[in-house]
C-alpha cells in the first residue's frame, strides 16, 4: 500500500456535477477550470469501493444503484467525473451459489485479472436461516466485467453468516481475508447489554465481529482457522464504548456492529478501518485499529471515531460508514470513499469522497464529512 504526506493545493473554481441515476445514469458535467467536486457525489451506492487500475482509471463498485441481483460500476479519470459502466456482475442464475442480498463488492487486480469479493445469500440453506450470507469470488478480464463466479459455492463456510470481505497482502506476499460475522443469532453479554436490559431497551444485544484468515493465492480456499480481531467494547468505561454503542443506548436497535473493514498496510503497520452502529441509522460511524501483524492483535485508536455524522455541528450528513481508500495517481494523496445520507437524499445512500492522511505519529484522520466544494488535490 502506498502512503505519502498530504500536499493539498487549494483552488477557487467549482465544477458542478449533474445527477446520475442507477446503472445507466448520464455522465456528470465536465469540470470548469480546476478540478473541484462537491459531496455527495452523483452516485447512489452503499458500501462504495474504488480501484485505481493499471490502465490509469478509477473504477467504483458498490451496493445498489439499480443493479439486479448483482453490482454496477462507474469509471473516472479524475475522481470527479464518473461514467456509468452498467451492471458488471449478475448472480441468482441457475449455476450461481448466490441468490439474493448482493452486498459490498470489492475488486482487486491480480496477475492481469480482476477479482471481485462480494457478499450474498447462499442457495444452500437446509435450516432455512433468515440470514444465510457468505462471501464469494468472481473474476473478469476487465474491470468492467463481465465477472463470473470462480466456484459454485462460497469461498468458505465458517458455520455462521458473514459479509464485507476485504483483502490485504503482507510484506511476504501472503494474502489475508477480513470479514464480519453477522449479528444474527449472536447475542453477547456485556455491560452495555446489561444496562440496556435495566433500562428496558432490549432483552438482549446481538453483535457482529471482525475476523481474519489467510487465503490461498488463487483466492479459492482459506488457510488455517479464522482469528477474532475486533469486537464492540465489553465495558461501559471503555473509551470506545460510547460511540460504538449508540444504536443500542439510544434505543435504535438491539444490535452492535463491527463491520465494513478496510485494511491498509503502511510500512510495518496494518491500519484496519471499520464501521460501528446500525448501518441504516444516523449513528453509523468509522473508527480504526492498528496492528503489527495481519492477524492482530489490533488496538483501537484513541481518536476514534474518525468519521461520523455532523448534524450536531450544523451539518446535514448522517449515516457515514463502510469506507474504502484510494489514492491520487501520483500516490501522494489518500482519499476515504464512503456512503452517507443527507437531509435531501433521505434514506438513499450516496457516495462521499474526502481526503485522509496518516501523520508522522501514525495518527489517521479523515477531512470529512464535507458538503462544500472541494479541490480534488
Amino acid at each position: 500500500m502506498r502512503m505519502r504526506k498530504d500536499r493539498a493545493i487549494m483552488y477557487g473554481l467549482i465544477a458542478l456535477l449533474s445527477l446520475q441515476v442507477g446503472c445507466t445514469g448520464k455522465k456528470a458535467a465536465e469540470e470548469k477550470g480546476e478540478l473541484t467536486y462537491q459531496n455527495p457525489l452523483p452516485v447512489k451506492f452503499g458500501d462504495p469501493y474504488v480501484l485505481l487500475a493499471s490502465d490509469g482509471r478509477y473504477y467504483m463498485y458498490g451496493t445498489g444503484a439499480g443493479a439486479v441481483d448483482g453490482f454496477c460500476a462507474y469509471s473516472s479519470d479524475d475522481l470527479v467525473n464518473w461514467k456509468p459502466e452498467g451492471q458488471v456482475y449478475r448472480g441468482n442464475t441457475p449455476d450461481s451459489w448466490a441468490v439474493a442480498n448482493f452486498w459490498a463488492p470489492e475488486v482487486y487486480e491480480r496477475n492481469g485479472k480482476f477479482y471481485m469479493l462480494f457478499s450474498a445469500d447462499w442457495r444452500h440453506n437446509p435450516t432455512h436461516e433468515e440470514e444465510n450470507f457468505r462471501i464469494g469470488v468472481a473474476v473478469a478480464d476487465h474491470p468492467t466485467g463481465p465477472f463470473k463466479e470462480l466456484s459454485d459455492k462460497p469461498l468458505f463456510d465458517p458455520g455462521y453468516p458473514i459479509i464485507d470481505g476485504n483483502l490485504v497482502e503482507d510484506a511476504e506476499g501472503r494474502t489475508y481475508l477480513y470479514y464480519s460475522r453477522c449479528c444474527y443469532k449472536h447475542p453477547v453479554e456485556s455491560e452495555v447489554a446489561e444496562e440496556a436490559r435495566k433500562k428496558g431497551l432490549f432483552d438482549s444485544v446481538e453483535e457482529s465481529w471482525i475476523y481474519g484468515v489467510e487465503v490461498s493465492p488463487d483466492l479459492t480456499a482459506v488457510i488455517g482457522e479464522p482469528v477474532l480481531l475486533l469486537r464492540p467494547p465489553v465495558k461501559l468505561d471503555d473509551p470506545q464504548s460510547e460511540w460504538e454503542s449508540r444504536s443500542v443506548t439510544q434505543g435504535e436497535v438491539g444490535r452492535r456492529w463491527t463491520e465494513g473493514s478496510f485494511t491498509l498496510r503502511v510500512d510495518s503497520l496494518y491500519y484496519m478501518m471499520y464501521s460501528a452502529n446500525f448501518f441504516g441509522g444516523a449513528n453509523y460511524a468509522v473508527g480504526y485499529a492498528v496492528s503489527r501483524d495481519p492477524l492482530g492483535p489490533f488496538v483501537k485508536a484513541a481518536n476514534n471515531p474518525v468519521l461520523e455524522k455532523n448534524v450536531e455541528k450544523g451539518g446535514i450528513v448522517t449515516g457515514t460508514g463502510h469506507n474504502s481508500v484510494t489514492w491520487s495517481k501520483d500516490g501522494k494523496q489518500m482519499y476515504c470513499v464512503y456512503h452517507g445520507r443527507t437531509q435531501a437524499t433521505g434514506d438513499e445512500r450516496v457516495v462521499f469522497i474526502d481526503k485522509m492522511r496518516i501523520d508522522e505519529n501514525g495518527r489517521l484522520t479523515v477531512d470529512g464529512p464535507t458538503t462544500d466544494p472541494q479541490p480534488i488535490r
